[in-house]
């Protein structure tokens, strides 16, 4: 093979058929991987995050004593509206309580409402379901997917624009010394009647 070959077949472009989906094959395989171990850890670290918030968390009958409140139009949007009413409730331990609790619009007094409580028998928020853990887990998983992924593709860009680089300036040099022989012409530095080769 001569020097002319050799040089057309560094400068074909590497990474094609089947050797160059490998990489980013290899990219995808693990960005899926880090993604289905990130979904279940999160979905591991908030079903006991959960557990231990159901066991502070009760629910109680309480008896409104007014007629619900509207809540403030700043906190009507991007979640469902919930209205507030005064009422009355028993703690875990029979002990009488009395505060606002959240209750559906329009409630009117004397309306019962199921309502949680903390240990101290204040409202409190319910504990975690299983569909907000699922909606967190899945999140996070394809967070992580998306990052791995993004890191590995130009991590793999950056390794194979630095590789064709270095094939190209490779072949420069060779088709500097070749190319003065293939084409007939002198190379500089070469006086007329001289022979290099």
């Amino acid at each position: 093979m001569d020097h002319h070959n050799r040089s057309e077949e560094r400068l074909r472009p590497s990474g094609g058929g089947a050797g160059g989906c490998a990489a980013p094959l290899l990219i995808l395989v693990i960005a899926l991987v880090c993604g289905v171990v990130a979904v279940m850890s999160l979905w591991s670290a908030g079903a006991r995050a959960d557990r231990e918030l159901a066991a502070h968390r009760h629910q109680v009958q309480a008896t409104t004593t007014g007629p619900a409140k509207d809540p403030p139009v700043a906190s009507r949007s991007g979640s469902t509206p919930r209205s507030v009413a005064p009422a009355v409730w028993a703690q875990p331990d029979d002990v009488r309580r009395s505060g606002t609790v959240p209750v559906p619009p329009r409630t009117p007094e004397g309306r019962k409402v199921t309502i949680w409580v903390d240990d101290s028998g204040a409202p409190a928020g319910p504990p975690g379901s299983a569909a907000d853990r699922a909606l967190t887990s899945l999140s996070g998983g394809t967070a992580v997917t998306a990052a791995v992924g993004a890191v590995g593709t130009g991590a793999l860009v950056l390794v194979r624009r630095r590789t064709e680089a270095r094939r190209l300036a490779v072949w420069e040099q060779e088709w500097e010394q070749v190319e003065p022989v293939w084409s007939g012409r002198l190379r500089r530095g070469s006086a007329p009647g001289t022979d290099d080769d």
